[in-house]
């Protein structure tokens, strides 16, 4: 139930393949995880699509020097700088990758087979032409930092009040598989990033993880109107201040390189 976003990963160790502080195949390997394949369409110089590994040779070897992240929403374009176009397939997506170095950005697209329990995923990125400009309100490490944990304290308020925090099996049973993940020492980015960022990213992991839990569970206790608006209320600006901080955990290998 963690949310890690393909482009997360792509961007991370994409981020530290570059830096060569890892491997193509270990590069490989963590961004596709658990798919079947992960290839990349409409890459300058190629007829048709190309595995990652060849992928991002050729994008090291047409200038491109670190990799950020968008997790836009609806009224939120989150860490896109525009055309439209670009912009509109990654909000059909909810993610992107863009480049920092060359002006391009890949836009997943996810295809499944397969019956419950044996899904097949493959994952063919397109490439598209990006405007060379900041991205959308993607905040620094520490003003996420803040914001978490500023939007938890309300949120666990609100939510603890109207008994939609989450509760039962089912949460008890995501909350011990996140723990367990934690405590495994799992690596949630990639060599080269800051510890504060990994800081930030477990907080809006742990910040998302909440809020899909008050929303899977029902209403709760929240059975009139006005409780459940509150309930969303209370969601949406911490699903919001979450994102913000994925992105900028995700982005700050980046980020602090340029910073020198």
């Amino acid at each position: 139930m963690l949310f890690e976003p393909r482009s997360g990963r792509l961007a991370a160790w994409g981020n530290a393949l570059l830096a060569g502080l890892v491997s193509p195949d270990e590069a490989v390997l963590s961004i596709v995880g658990e798919d079947a394949a992960h290839r990349v369409a409409g890459l300058p110089g190629e007829s048709g699509p190309v595995g990652l590994t060849l992928a991002l040779g050729r994008m090291r070897a047409l200038g491109v020097s670190g990799l950020r992240v968008a997790l836009p929403a609806p009224g939120h374009p989150l860490g896109l700088s525009g055309p439209p176009e670009f912009n509109a397939r990654a909000l059909d997506a909810e993610e992107a990758v863009v480049a920092v170095g060359a002006a391009m950005g890949l836009v997943p697209e996810v295809t499944e087979a397969g019956p419950a329990g044996d899904v097949h995923v493959e994952v063919v990125w397109h490439v598209l032409p990006v405007r060379e400009a900041p991205p959308a309100d993607v905040p620094s490490l520490g003003e996420a930092e803040r914001e978490l944990a500023e939007a938890l304290r309300e949120a666990t308020v609100v939510l603890t009040r109207l008994d939609v925090a989450g509760s039962g099996p089912v949460a008890d049973a995501a909350l011990s598989a996140y723990r367990a993940r934690a405590e495994a020492g799992r690596e949630v980015l990639a060599p080269g990033y800051p510890p504060r960022a990994v800081r930030v990213l477990s907080l809006a992991q742990r910040v998302d993880l909440m809020v899909s839990l008050a929303y899977e569970n029902g209403h709760g206790g929240a059975v009139a109107a006005s409780e459940m608006a509150a309930r969303a209320e209370a969601l949406r600006p911490v699903e919001r201040v979450a994102r913000r901080a994925l992105v900028a955990a995700y982005n700050a290998a980046v980020e602090e390189r340029e910073r020198g």
